[in-house]
């Protein structure tokens, strides 16, 4: 700590990874482990009997998605498709249909590159190789360490903001890690990782992170490691060059593209759309136009008003149809537009 003037204190930068002496290591990781222990929230990807793909399914839906929304598309996912080889059979337009309002949709198309690729290169079994995983598309730094560490036991630093949150502010003082996960911090966060029940440690550290030691409301009185963080013993500092912004939504690309999407799931098996239904501002709408969109079933109809209230005069709306259509989420067929 640094003195800015007589009894103010400046928080440590984000970007600061102090040694951290064995004993207080050995303390946080066995409180860490113990507390994960008796509040595990009881998640089926959890279980003993939980596969190394129905890990990897939940790590690739829980990508900026809360568990809340994931779990009855994770369960319905994993009925319908338990396996790699299941999913990578699966018609594209199903896979997405399945996927609904997850967000981000690509995920789902890359899950399925993934699937198939564990299919040729593995025999249909996810492996347990950390670079191994890193090779197969779609599969980040974080997936392939999570998977790694829950699905097969391996020892590795699993590192989402949970756990760099809890890392940061126990042993480095600071309120936020900085955005960038940097090759250092890598390094820091994996010395820190037991020899024995780093399974555990990874899990208890991801859960305290997001159950108690939350980005904006810390229930530190509630947290094991109150009497050896950091961050409590300098009194919570505000770190002033670290600024939290929230993820716009209303009147986005993203919004758009999502109502697009949601206008070609709303049928199932879903009917492919007129693209000028979607595009055309009202007055331009010929009369026979008009009568179409006007019987359309309930659930396509609303999906297409949605898309056109976002959106008036058409021109992103068409914008982002064709980006949908190079990003394979869609495919154009004359004046009609409908899932792969």
């Amino acid at each position: 700590m640094t003195h800015r003037d007589a009894g103010e204190l400046t928080p440590p930068p984000a970007t600061a990874l102090p040694p951290v002496d064995p004993e207080t290591l050995a303390t946080v990781q066995h409180r860490i482990i113990d507390w994960y222990a008796e509040h595990a929230r009881p998640l089926p990807w959890r279980s003993a009997d939980a596969t190394p793909w129905s890990i990897l399914v939940c790590e690739v839906m829980s990508q900026q998605t809360p568990i809340s929304r994931v779990l009855p598309r994770w369960e319905a996912w994993m009925e319908t498709w338990p396996g790699p080889a299941d999913l990578a059979a699966a018609p594209a337009s199903q896979v997405l249909l399945a996927w609904d309002s997850l967000g981000y949709p690509r995920r789902a198309l890359r899950l399925q590159e993934t699937a198939a690729a564990i299919v040729e290169r593995h025999g249909g079994e996810v492996p347990d190789d950390e670079e191994a995983l890193l090779a197969l598309p779609g599969v980040g730094a974080y997936t392939a360490a999570a998977v790694t560490s829950f699905a097969h036991g391996g020892r590795t630093a699993v590192l989402d903001v949970n756990v760099r949150r809890v890392l940061g502010r126990v042993f480095a003082g600071v309120q936020h890690r900085s955005p960038s996960l940097t090759a250092a911090e890598r390094r820091w966060a994996a010395a820190l990782v037991p020899d024995d029940e780093h399974v555990a440690w990874n899990a208890g550290a991801m859960e305290l992170g997001a159950l108690v030691c939350t980005a904006t409301s810390p229930a530190c009185d509630a947290c094991p490691l109150t009497d050896t963080c950091a961050w409590v013993a300098a009194g919570r500092p505000v770190d002033p060059t670290v600024v939290r912004r929230g993820q716009a939504w209303a009147g986005t690309d993203r919004q758009l593209r999502g109502a697009i999407m949601r206008a070609l799931r709303a049928g199932n098996p879903s009917p492919p759309v007129p693209v000028r239904l979607l595009t055309a501002p009202t007055a331009q709408l010929t009369a026979d136009e008009s009568r179409l969109l006007e019987d359309l079933d309930d659930p396509v109809q609303r999906a297409v008003l949605a898309v056109r209230d976002l959106d008036a005069g058409g021109d992103r709306t068409a914008r982002l149809a064709e980006d949908l259509v190079r990003d394979g989420l869609a495919v154009r067929e004359a004046d009609r537009l409908r899932l792969p």
